[in-house]
């Protein structure tokens, strides 16, 4: 799984570029987050690329949360397309993971 990240002040965006965030990669993809959420405090997952996810990469997404929390930071996600939406929204993950169409809008949310 592949990943970039850009920095904007204190807000670390992680792109991921996958289209599918399941059980296969679910265990690599937190692999490669976990160092990067240790560093970071506020981040933001740009999640354009992604167009399913399952209760795997569910999890996962609620792990980073509970680490950057653990550390008094937050994740913030922007670009969730439709499909994967309507899972957040049936399983009310958007009520404890922010969600924002754009990057610069999740940024901003931190100010």
């Amino acid at each position: 799984m592949e990943l970039s990240t850009d920095q904007i002040d204190d807000i670390l965006v992680i792109t991921l570029k996958a289209e599918i965030l399941d059980a296969s990669n679910s265990k690599e993809f937190r692999t490669q987050m976990t160092p990067l959420l240790e560093e970071s405090q506020k981040v933001v997952f740009d999640m354009n690329q992604v167009k399913f996810i399952d209760s795997s990469g569910c999890g996962t997404l609620l792990s980073c949360l509970r680490q950057l929390n653990g550390n008094g930071g937050d994740l913030k996600l922007s670009g969730v397309q439709k499909p994967v939406r309507t899972l957040f929204e049936l399983v009310r993950m958007h009520r404890i993971i922010e969600i924002h169409d754009q990057n610069d809008d999740a940024v901003c949310s931190f100010q």
